[in-house]
């Protein structure tokens, strides 16, 4: 196939390549969501804590954030499709083996497999976006591509719970394999190849290595993709330590439990194409910028509350609410801006991207197990940590980098 230029925009509003990138970056919160309703189960069955069934939620994280580093150099050197059939067939592999788990030791294990494959569609669905379009397009695209995204969430926990009920929680993870081989031959027989084979640098492991070393020295890139990644860690705080306090501490059926965490994938959702319609009218980083107080500031607030002994839940709902919507402002805006500059190399940016988030993941999701006091402030304390740090590194750091690039552009 032949390289398809860049252009700022997709062509029409949702461009079937763009539902198939959609669904490749929706792996990641399909095989955790899914699953969610079902650790009290799996700890109840193979007889351990909840904390370390949380473990398999951290697992698959670690293995997310490794296999980034691998896919995004091999994508730039072999194309974007070959590195996608051998993560995804990882994928559907791991996702067998989570089925037919006996301990929750086996369970972890194949977890971080199923990571190790899944991350190829995540750090592949970005490069793609930025082979195609500019930097506008790309943030319109990314928040688009949230309505094929966006469904994980909504639909994964319903489906999750009800398989659950009706057939146990091993049936989720089959319905993973299944998915996961849909996705494969959807690669094969609908996805255009996006890299000029003809541009590819050979793939050498110290070319790699000082690729990554110049990317971590790119001031700009670098901490637009940890803005992005604070909100992304507190995301995954709530995550990991939902199904404890709305199920086990608040009474909410597991059944039910995908309801809640669906109405704030519909905030997400939302918000996402409210972004869409604002890029364009406004900078990106200006849209970043208002957002990022949103997360920062409902978070603070209901840590404070909870310390204080205030446990209601409807406020634990506003609060969660508030901060997973406007990630659908954040995430877009901030990955765009990162990888702006990052087109020769975009697979490899896009995969130390991914990394850096999701090592924020790993890291909120691990204080989340460690951390375990029976109460709702854990996970308040991760999310509005995040949220406070999101905020102050764009203001003193990303965005006067931002700005002083940008000044440099014009002057030249």
């Amino acid at each position: 196939m032949t390289n398809t230029p860049a252009t700022s925009a997709p062509e029409k509003l949702l461009p079937g390549w763009l539902l198939l990138l959609g669904a490749l970056t929706a792996i990641g919160s399909l095989s955790i969501d899914m699953y969610l309703p079902s650790f009290p189960t799996i700890a109840q069955q193979f007889g351990v804590g909840s904390n370390l069934v949380q473990l398999t939620l951290a697992s698959f994280l670690v293995g997310l954030a490794v296999g980034q580093m691998f896919y995004g150099p091999l994508s730039d050197r072999f194309g974007r499709k070959p590195p996608l059939y051998v993560g995804m067939t990882l994928y559907v592999l791991g996702s067998l083996a989570c089925m037919l788990s006996h301990d929750v030791t086996a369970l972890i294990v194949f977890r971080f497999l199923q990571g190790l494959g899944g991350c190829a569609g995540m750090v592949i669905a970005r490069a793609v976006i930025r082979d195609r379009l500019g930097t506008t397009g790309a943030a319109r695209a990314f928040s688009l591509m949230m309505l094929v995204m966006g469904l994980a969430p909504i639909l994964a926990p319903l489906i999750g719970g009800a398989v659950l009920k009706l057939w146990g929680w091993r049936v989720i993870f089959g319905g993973l394999t299944g998915f996961g081989l849909f996705c494969l031959i959807a690669i094969h027989y609908t996805m255009q190849e996006t890299l000029d084979r003809h541009k590819a640098e050979p793939l050498h492991l110290g070319r790699t290595i000082k690729q990554y070393g110049r990317l971590l020295l790119d001031r700009q890139f670098v901490a637009y993709s940890l803005v992005g990644g604070l909100i992304q860690g507190g995301m995954f705080a709530y995550i990991t330590g939902s199904s404890f306090v709305l199920i086990e501490l608040h009474g909410i059926k597991p059944e039910n439990f995908g309801f809640v965490f669906g109405t704030n994938a519909i905030g997400l959702i939302a918000a996402s194409q409210i972004n869409a319609r604002l890029v364009g009218k406004f900078t990106l980083d200006t849209i970043l910028g208002r957002a990022l107080w949103i997360p920062a500031m409902l978070s603070l607030l209901v840590a404070l509350l909870v310390a204080c002994g205030v446990n209601n839940l409807p406020i634990l709902l506003i609060g969660f609410f508030g901060f997973l919507a406007s990630y659908g402002f954040i995430s877009p805006n901030a990955s765009a801006i990162a990888l702006s500059q990052q087109g020769k190399q975009a697979g490899t940016a896009s995969a130390l991207m991914g990394t850096l988030q999701f090592g924020i993941g790993i890291t909120s999701g691990v204080a989340m197990s460690l951390w375990h006091d029976g109460t709702a402030l854990p996970l308040m304390v991760v999310m509005a940590t995040c949220g406070l740090a999101g905020l102050l590194l764009h203001h003193f750091v990303a965005r006067p980098e931002h700005r002083r690039l940008l000044r440099l552009t014009m002057q030249a």
